[in-house]
């Protein structure tokens, strides 16, 4: 699965609004990030065409079942890191921050081993 890791961002964004939300939009998106709604615009488009998402006539925003494992897995990586770097003691915005950068690059292995000593 070779997906870059702004497309990660935006599938776990997608996928944390859809919680929240009753339907995700691209104005969402952009708020929820703090980008221009032109450079989401930009990302949708490229998402859809390697159909992790579907967009509807009407603009809403659905995870297909490969942008909802990618979008899951990030999530999950995110949930735990910054979980654990908190039980370490580290500031919870840091933490948040921290867990950001590292759920992209940590190999599959190395995140199994951390969640196995977790629990």
């Amino acid at each position: 699965m070779n997906i870059n890791e702004s497309a990660e961002n935006y599938l776990e964004t997608i996928l944390v609004l859809s919680k929240e939300l009753p339907v995700v939009r691209s104005v969402d998106v952009a708020n929820e990030l703090g980008f221009k709604k032109s450079s989401v615009s930009i990302a949708m488009k490229n998402l859809r065409e390697k159909n992790h998402i579907t967009v509807t006539d009407a603009g809403f925003i659905y995870l297909t079942d490969s942008g909802k494992d990618i979008a899951e897995m990030i999530y999950e990586r995110h949930q735990l890191l910054s979980s654990l770097l908190i039980k370490l003691g580290v500031d919870e915005n840091i933490a948040a921050e921290d867990a950001c950068k590292i759920e992209h690059v940590l190999s599959k292995e190395s995140f199994e081993a951390i969640k196995k000593y977790a629990k």
